[in-house]
């Protein structure tokens, strides 16, 4: 970490070229809030195409990677930040790529020992004119988050997901397909590299529906409980089981693993780990840090103190 934090220029990248733009904004926006008077200067960078030129000119010392999604958290934007040599925040290129693609992620995880969903991927037309698994299942495109294009097939549908055949689908051809797992929504934030530390485990109760992009982003859209009540075997599972996940992703800094926990079978499953959480106004993992202690500024500024190059 070059020189103190009170001397740094920090850019915080927000908005971006994904489907998460608008949640990338306000956490773009929370986390430059954050760092105004902690560093010597703070850059609001929206990115686009012209990424690295904008950073050539601007020279920060730290890039605060506040972006979500394709392109920002699928180690694009890390190898620009790696080639220009910036110190950056999060995972680095080849851990944002594999955590992204859920088909890989799920085989290296699997490898690891951490439960993870069955089903695979699919050509969209074909999960689009058939069920190709058996009801409930839930359909997802393979390397994108906020759980943006998700469908669930509910147990006795005679439709299929007839809405990731169409023409405007823009999530790529292949889409990934599990069996839908009953029972509760949990989440756990894990932070660092070297010992990764799992802060405690929320569960979240959507107000209606599924936990979809608008339960996880608009105000009153879920409940979160934190710690969650679960048997003690179960919320010990869950901080094991997402600090395993993170070190077998190779992550850094800070990460989000999503659970679901059927409470009839008794059984633990993790969906995906997120390389870069959301810090909005209701996200998770700023929620976490908050319970053990550690405030929003406090977050932030311990992610920039973090940031480094050969991530």
């Amino acid at each position: 970490m070059p020189a103190s934090l009170s001397s740094l220029h920090v850019a915080v990248l927000m908005g971006g070229l994904s489907s998460e733009r608008e949640v990338s904004l306000s956490s773009g926006k929370g986390c430059a809030d954050a760092l105004e008077g902690q560093v010597a200067r703070v850059s609001r960078v929206d990115a686009g195409r012209d990424l690295a030129q904008v950073l050539a000119a601007l020279k920060p010392d730290v890039v605060f990677n506040a972006l979500h999604g394709d392109w920002g958290e699928d180690g694009c934007v890390q190898g620009i930040l790696e080639t220009l040599q910036i110190p950056y925040t999060h995972s680095g290129v080849l851990s944002s790529a594999l955590a992204m693609d859920k088909e890989k992620s799920k085989a290296v995880l699997r490898a690891a020992g951490v439960v993870v969903p069955g089903g695979g991927l699919f050509d969209r037309h074909e999960v689009a004119s058939r069920h190709v698994i058996k009801p409930p299942y839930v359909v997802k495109p393979n390397a994108e988050g906020s759980s943006v294009g998700v469908y669930l097939i509910r147990d006795g549908a005679n439709r299929p997901a007839v809405e990731v055949g169409a023409p405007d689908w823009t999530y790529g051809d292949q889409v990934m397909v599990e069996p839908y797992i009953a029972g509760k929504e949990l989440c756990v934030t894990v932070i660092g590299e070297a010992s990764p530390r799992a802060l405690t485990v929320t569960d979240i109760t959507p107000t209606k529906g599924f936990y979809d992009y608008e339960a996880k982003y608009a105000p009153g859209g879920s409940r979160h409980v934190l710690p969650a009540v679960l048997p003690e075997h179960v919320f010990e599972a869950a901080l094991r089981e997402s600090e395993l996940a993170h070190a077998a992703l190779g992550c850094r800094g800070v990460t989000r693993s999503d659970f679901r926990y059927d409470e009839d079978k008794d059984e633990l499953v993790l969906l995906e780990v997120n390389t870069q959480p959301g810090m909005t106004p209701t996200s998770l993992a700023p929620e976490q840090a908050a319970f053990v202690g550690m405030s929003y500024p406090d977050l932030v500024r311990w992610m920039v103190e973090d940031a480094s190059c050969r991530r």
